[in-house]
């Protein structure tokens, strides 16, 4: 069985580590959210990370992040830069920022040859996620290449109390098939236990805390460069804005499934997710984090 890749998107981390959220120290002995990310691939099973990043920020990135992994899992890294595109095209002139998360993947595809786990570096996913993903892309749960997975969470444990959320609300068949990937802006509680959002065509939505939602913790394997080539040409060749329109994951996997190029499975994980949306997430981040290293889920320190 061939061991899974992990690959950091990290390209929007910037250049002032010391106040960005991904290395703002969650835990007790000051670890990161990377440092549980890492910890709980390598637990799952886990051979490799790839860090996507802006090759400009490369030496502070090694310096910072990178090089404190070197000893626990083989560490490469990749550039989203963007002028990365296809042959044939050519960067917009009003065009500043790179062209999004399916970009983002789309610039490791040099570094990446097994099946690989997509995940956004400033957010905790828990270990179940990586355990359940691992296995899927080691082959008991991928029936071809084009197999895919999403790893869902409960709607009800992704929410804030400091303010509205946006979440990627999964439909998926009686099987666990994904069959879209909506996304749902302000997410909040309301009254009597409701739970309401905005969609993107400005119409209110009631949601069940029950509902599984996309945290962009997803399964492929290295098929989906190819398919990303393609894609990414037809994104090109009809972008609107070329200043600032953008080319996101879900766009991608949604073109895949109506086109029957892929199958995605919805993992239910049992584990906790958590980010900091807003500042006052912070203490309940620490806190979430503290219970679970007495409980015995983490060491602490993390590493020796």
């Amino acid at each position: 069985m061939e061991k899974p890749t992990l690959l950091v998107l990290a390209a929007g981390m910037g250049s002032r580590y010391g106040g960005l959220k991904q290395i703002d120290p969650m835990g007790p002995a000051g670890e990161t959210i990377l440092d549980y990310s890492i910890h709980d691939a390598i637990r799952g099973g886990f051979a490799k990370v790839v860090f996507v990043i802006r090759k400009e920020f490369e030496d502070p990135f090694r310096a910072s992040v990178g090089d404190r992994f070197m000893d626990q899992i083989e560490v490469a890294y990749a550039f989203q830069e963007l002028e990365d595109i296809p042959v044939g095209f050519e960067v917009p002139g009003d065009r500043r920022k790179p062209w999004g998360t399916a970009h983002a993947v789309y610039a490791a595809r040099n570094e990446v040859s097994s099946p690989f786990a997509a995940i956004n570096a400033d957010d905790f996913y828990g270990r179940d996620a990586y355990v359940q993903a691992s296995e899927f892309l080691s082959g008991s749960g991928s029936a071809s290449s084009a197999s895919y997975c999403l790893v869902g969470y409960r709607l009800g444990n992704t929410l804030s109390d400091h303010g509205g959320v946006n979440r990627g609300v999964t439909t998926h068949t009686d099987g666990g098939l994904l069959r879209n990937v909506e996304e749902v802006t302000g997410i909040t509680r309301g009254e009597k236990g409701s739970v309401r959002g905005v969609a993107l065509d400005g119409s209110e939505r009631e949601l069940s805390e029950d509902t599984l939602v996309s945290m962009n913790f997803w399964g492929f394997t290295p098929l989906l460069f190819t398919q990303l080539e393609a894609n990414l040409r037809g994104f090109l060749e009809s972008c609107g804005d070329t200043a600032s329109e953008e080319w996101h994951i879900p766009t991608v996997i949604g073109s895949l499934l109506r086109q029957g190029e892929a199958s995605c499975k919805v993992l239910s994980s049992e584990g906790e997710w958590f980010g900091v949306t807003h500042r006052e997430d912070k203490p309940i981040v620490m806190e979430t984090i503290r219970e679970q290293v007495q409980s015995g889920v983490y060491p602490c320190p993390l590493r020796a």
